[in-house]
């Protein structure tokens, strides 16, 4: 069978790897073309159509800049599409492309599987009615959709998430602080605070500078930047020095997670991070600093329907990390939580607690292949009828 996967960002390329590792094993002529980056790369083994580094823009504004880009993108995606005619298309999380590619490939008769839902319970309900028109079966990694669907009366499949096991594959090969220092050429005199700052260029531009800053002056620790996927060091650098004399901390690439667990707490930007930073056991506070506009921050506390914005604190429905968002997003707040965090402190023990609820909440059933194989099923049923 043919398979078409759309991953539009660095979370969704390392899960849509997984799905296409999934789908060889269960199906040996299985063929893919795909949206994404290096991870579906080395696992399809042929390079994506399009790079998803070609398509990680976010905000109204980043979007409007690039809409002939965009637009250019999705007329390539659909054109591929229809040429090609695949069995199914698989779309992974990135929702205002991937619903308008998932109405066009319905409109072609072509079954539509969602991996990884849209975050229809935060912001946007009304796309669980273009959802429910034009997707097949959705699979969810996160336990408390399914009642949330359930209520716009769509069911769905919970099929555990796929970070646990990605988190404890990974844990199990992380080098010591001593080795993993004396790879990327540390000093291993102080403990290290490792800095995520996202995985776009435009989040960096707008995290990173406040994290360094707020981390410039603090004694007795050592900052390292976390670089995404796709992105070079360099831009890092350029991204710190545009805001003054700061000295740019030391960038380390292709290892972020041996990183996160080797340092003593992390500042994480919103997002899939902060659930994988959770699994690997390291205290950390969620920073999304945007433009840190207090008028911007009332507009996504109106569109907001979530107490919370970060998965761990969503998945356990309390806050296990603080979440300081645009303004609150300062060097006040980021080194008063920091400082607590460093010590063996009560709010460090709560954190680490909750990181242990969190991963009871959640199963770890190798939800690429459940996926897989219902999808399978789905495809076959109906070649049969």
């Amino acid at each position: 069978m043919k398979y078409f996967l759309i991953a539009g960002e660095a979370s969704g390329d390392l899960h849509a790897s997984q799905l296409i590792h999934a789908f060889k094993s269960a199906d040996s002529n299985a063929e893919f073309r795909f949206l994404g980056g290096g991870a579906m790369e080395r696992e399809a083994g042929c390079k994506p159509l399009i790079h998803c580094r070609e398509m990680a823009y976010m905000g109204f504004i980043e979007v409007a800049k690039h809409l002939k880009t965009i637009l250019g993108i999705m007329s390539s995606t659909k054109r591929a599409i229809a040429d090609w005619k695949p069995d199914a298309v698989i779309l992974i999380d990135y929702p205002s492309f991937n619903l308008k590619i998932a109405r066009y490939a319905h409109g072609l008769g072509i079954p539509v599987f969602y991996y990884i839902s849209p975050k229809v319970w935060a912001w946007k309900e009304y796309r669980v009615k273009e959802i429910k028109k034009y997707v097949t079966r959705l699979y969810s990694i996160l336990p408390f959709e399914k009642a949330f669907f359930a209520r716009h009366n769509y069911d769905i499949s919970y099929v555990g998430n796929p970070s646990v096991n990605e988190m404890d594959r990974e844990i199990a090969k992380i080098p010591s602080f001593a080795d993993f220092c004396n790879r990327h050429s540390l000093p291993a005199d102080l403990p290290i605070v490792a800095l995520l700052p996202g995985s776009r260029r435009k989040e960096i531009s707008d995290n990173l500078p406040e994290m360094v800053k707020s981390t410039y002056s603090m004694e007795g620790i050592r900052t390292v930047i976390a670089a995404a996927p796709d992105i070079e060091p360099e831009f890092y650098s350029r991204v710190v020095k545009r805001e003054g004399s700061y000295p740019v901390p030391p960038v380390v690439a292709a290892d972020t997670f041996a990183l996160v667990r080797n340092s003593r707490a992390a500042l994480v930007t919103s997002g899939t991070a902060t659930l994988e930073t959770a699994l690997l056991g390291t205290p950390q506070i969620a920073c999304y600093r945007m433009n840190g506009n207090r008028l911007v921050y009332q507009l996504y506390k109106h569109l907001l329907k979530v107490r919370f914005v970060t998965l761990p604190n969503l998945i356990t429905d309390s806050e296990i990390i603080p979440e300081l968002l645009l303004h609150f997003c300062n060097k006040e707040n980021i080194t008063r939580l920091l400082s607590n965090l460093l010590q063996d402190s009560p709010m460090r023990d709560a954190m680490l607690k909750g990181y242990k609820n969190m991963r009871e909440i959640l199963t770890d059933n190798d939800s690429a292949a459940n996926a897989v194989a219902d999808i399978i099923k789905i495809l076959k049923n109906d070649r049969q009828s």
